[in-house]
């Protein structure tokens, strides 16, 4: 499993995080929800916030059921998001033990029930919207799971977020551990008003998610 071009991937990448570059809304989203004590307080920002995230990843082209709902759809997962004690921002594909990988799924399971209904697809837009509100994993997107499938080699089919695929994407990351590690701690989200970096760091799974993203396209 181990990747020799993920840094290269990666620059090509962040190439593209320019303060009004699409990609950069995985920033905004995830300062948002990160550096918020009270995400009920002004929920309709809150909503805001996550909705454009997500239409600015593509979940509400096509076919997508979201482009029958208004931003008021989120206000469950947002009501639902805003009870997780802080400390779930702290997990990271580093620590993905038992403990972690049984919250994540259970965070899932939440979200989709507040999210999902009328057996619409969850898998894509689920795990966006932990990547962007948490950036514990990656999104399970069309990109993602192709490029996943090919370093699984068969071994995982990457068509449900399970102990499976969580477990083979740690594996994935102790493979490349070091070019990963140093790609978290050197790249920075951008700030919305000034359009400079912060000091928060783009967590692992977002590394693994940019890979897996630009790998499979």
């Amino acid at each position: 499993m181990k990747s020799s071009d993920i840094e290269l991937v990666i620059d090509n990448y962040k190439s593209k995080l320019k303060p009004n570059d699409r990609y950069s809304s995985f920033d905004y989203c995830y300062n948002y929800f990160r550096t918020t004590n009270d995400l009920t307080k002004d929920i309709e920002k809150s909503c805001l916030v996550l909705g454009f995230y997500l239409a600015s990843w593509g979940m509400f082209r096509g076919s997508s059921f979201l482009l029958q709902k208004s931003v008021k759809h989120f206000e469950p997962a947002i009501l639902c998001i805003a009870t997780f004690d802080k400390s779930v921002w702290e997990i990271d594909v580093d620590c993905y033990d038992d403990n972690n990988i049984q919250t994540i799924i259970k965070i899932y399971k939440n979200i989709k029930i507040c999210l999902i209904n009328n057996n619409n697809s969850d898998l894509t837009l689920i795990t966006k919207i932990l990547l962007g509100v948490f950036g514990f994993i990656p999104a399970f997107d069309n990109n993602f799971c192709v490029a996943f499938r090919a370093i699984s080699d068969g071994q995982c089919g990457f068509r449900k977020l399970n102990i499976k695929s969580l477990s083979f994407i740690k594996a994935f990351y102790e493979s490349n551990k070091n070019t990963i590690d140093r790609l978290s701690s050197e790249t920075y989200t951008t700030d919305f008003i000034t359009g400079k970096k912060t000091t928060i760091n783009y967590p692992k799974a977002k590394i693994i998610d940019m890979y897996g993203f630009t790998a499979g396209q």
